[in-house]
């Protein structure tokens, strides 16, 4: 054990002379994964030992239980080595979570374990520590001043087919919707997968992506915001990605596997785990993927499970922490076996000859690293030149986004070009028309730098021009009055 440097489950203390520092660690083991402290033992592993040992162990005993609340019953033990008395203090994951020091209160002095130091919980990650000892989970709760007419059932129908007809019982098996005082309401689950309004509900269910030149973020070359519904933001996770790792220009065989230069396999689970683990209850900032020129990260908010550590992950433990959206994503055959996705990764990452992957928590949250295995440059963004794609080759312009490009007519808002397809959700319009024109860079908005603004418009790039030739060249125009109609 005194090899092993310090870490979410081992902390060495000189002596007993800073007791706050000490406590806090105890607390933070208590709270989050178990772990020992050894006092006698200098931060470079060099020993000490403590003189007095029993004077000591009383000492820490009396300070652990004037303290600490609820009361924390930690093992002390003594220990030589190599002729030096050493104290360990072993703390076990505890069922009475969350512990705090009493001298900061139940609110502001409860303390989490982030690798080797210790964090202040904030009252989310608090509530999040009380739910995890009833075994509640956040996406469960129910949120009674909803209805079910706040969820896109058409959309969540569509992902399920015609052999799973989404009735009252199937949302209340799949626990997109509860029974509360006699009504049938939709859970935190079933908002944050299918919300009409889920960004209103919860600000920061969304995932931002970048593209940066060269291995920081100095510079950014590309990104996009996602507000789809998960099930889908998956999809449009990796069309970004694959956006910048094409090799070449040439775009005649998607499914062809030399095409990437990216292991798409490896981050399609990566990102899975991303967005069934997030922490939704935590506020401050999305999930974030970042391509870099030698590596792709991907962070979502919240800290591993209490009892987890990053060293069970890789062995396969698998601990869920959003149970409805854990298992629309199994129905859907988005996760394939629970538990098993973290260790097919770094298997795969090995036998394609992958430096290995890195999983981390960095303030409160957890990012994992995929290098790549060569560097993809791009050129600073005011040099940059997106390449030429043929309108005629590119399988995702879908009859939506092909009535949208008939519909622009110059630049236009959003609700004119809504009115004019006759469509009357504004959800449906924003995902299946704007959103996939907008990524496949079709369209273009004439404020970029502020995509909210009142003033905004969409108008159609070359591409889109383009694309809207091919497309009235090979429907005619009589096909155009029958969309319309349609």
């Amino acid at each position: 054990m005194l090899d092993k440097p310090e870490g979410k489950t081992l902390e060495y203390k000189q002596d007993l002379s800073s007791p706050r520092n000490l406590l806090k660690t105890l607390v933070a083991f208590a709270n989050t994964a178990g772990g020992r402290l050894v006092v006698g033992v200098r931060d470079d592993r060099a020993l000490i030992g403590v003189e007095n040992p029993l004077d000591e162990e009383e000492r820490l005993a009396n300070l652990i239980a004037d303290s600490i609340a609820p009361r924390l019953v930690p093992d002390i033990e003594f220990m030589t080595v190599e002729d030096k008395t050493l104290l360990l203090v072993e703390v076990h994951l505890s069922g009475q979570r969350p512990h705090f020091l009493k001298a900061e209160g139940p609110e502001a002095g409860v303390y989490v374990r982030l690798g080797s130091t210790n964090r202040q919980a904030d009252r989310e990650l608090i509530a999040e520590l009380r739910r995890s000892v009833v075994g509640v989970a956040f996406d469960e709760m129910a949120m009674p001043q909803l209805s079910v007419d706040d969820l896109d059932l058409d959309a969540a129908q569509a992902l399920f087919g015609e052999s799973r007809p989404l009735d009252e019982k199937a949302l209340l098996t799949l626990k997109l919707a509860v029974h509360e005082q006699g009504r049938l309401v939709p859970t935190k689950g079933g908002v944050l997968l299918f919300g009409k309004e889920r960004d209103r509900h919860f600000s920061d269910a969304w995932v931002q992506c970048g593209r940066f030149v060269g291995r920081d973020k100095a510079d950014i070359f590309d990104h996009m915001e996602l507000h789809d519904h998960l099930p889908q933001t998956l999809d449009s996770i990796v069309l970004f990605l694959k956006k910048h790792a094409m090799r070449g220009a040439d775009f005649s065989d998607l499914r062809r596997k030399d095409v990437w230069s990216i292991p798409l396999g490896i981050l399609r689970e990566v990102l899975i785990n991303a967005l069934v683990h997030a922490d939704y209850s935590q506020r401050g900032a999305p999930i974030r993927v970042a391509f870099f020129d030698d590596r792709i990260e991907v962070e979502n908010p919240g800290i591993l499970l209490p009892g987890m550590t990053i060293e069970d992950m890789k062995q396969g433990v698998s601990r869920i922490r959003n149970h409805v959206i854990a298992r629309i994503f199994r129905e859907l055959n988005l996760i394939e076996q629970w538990g098993s996705g973290i260790r097919r990764i770094f298997k795969e990452a090995e036998a394609l000859g992958l430096p290995e992957l890195q999983i981390l928590e960095i303030g409160m949250r957890v990012r994992v690293i995929v290098p790549l295995a060569e560097q993809l440059s791009v050129q600073h963004p005011k040099k940059a030149v997106t390449p030429e794609v043929t309108p005629e080759v590119t399988p995702e312009v879908t009859p939506e986004v092909k009535r949208l490009l008939l519909a622009l007519d110059g630049e236009m808002p959003r609700k004119a070009i809504q009115e004019g397809l006759k469509l009357r959700d504004e959800k449906h319009f924003r995902v299946a028309y704007l959103q996939r024109a907008l990524k496949m860079g079709l369209v273009e908005m004439t404020i970029p730098d502020k995509p909210n603004s009142r003033l905004q418009k969409y108008r159609l790039t070359e591409k889109g021009h383009a694309t809207l030739a091919t497309t009235r060249k090979s429907e005619g125009s009589s096909d155009q009055d029958h969309m319309y109609k349609r």
